[in-house]
Order: structure tokens, then C-alpha cells, then sequence
């Protein structure tokens, strides 16, 4: 089964799991980048923070990965 997972600071993603989204802390940019290489391949849908979004320049907008949205600010 297809998931969604949603990447970046606690207090900003935590809610999300309300809903059945995987949450992926990540609290500084190494964080970011390390859940992001370790995510599963069921997940086609990735919702990110602004500062996760900044961490993953070129990552996100890659043809083979996830769909990715930033929240916005």
C-alpha cells in the first residue's frame, strides 16, 4: 500500500500521524537528508517543512522520486 509520509520538525509534522501519515523527524539539515535516503519506497507522496524543503536542493525534484509539497509558511 501506497503511503504518506511527512518530513521536518517536530512541532511542524507530529500532528500528521492524527491522520495516518508517517512522520519523519528531522531537526536539522544532516536529519533531513538521513530520513529522506532511508525513506521507504512505499511512499509516493512526501509533505515537507520549509526548512526541510531548503535542506534537499535537487533531491526533491528528482523524476524517480516522490512526489513532493512544501507547506506553506
Amino acid at each position: 500500500m501506497s503511503t504518506v509520509a511527512v518530513l521536518g520538525e517536530r512541532a511542524l509534522v507530529q500532528g500528521f500521524a492524527l491522520v495516518g501519515a508517517q512522520v519523519l523527524v528531522a531537526e536539522t539539515a544532516a536529519d533531513v537528508r538521513d530520513q529522506w535516503e532511508q525513506m521507504p519506497n512505499d511512499v509516493l507522496v512526501v509533505i515537507v517543512t520549509p526548512s526541510a524543503a531548503a535542506a534537499l536542493p535537487g533531491i526533491r525534484s528528482s523524476p524517480d522520486g516522490p512526489m513532493t509539497v512544501v507547506m506553506p509558511t
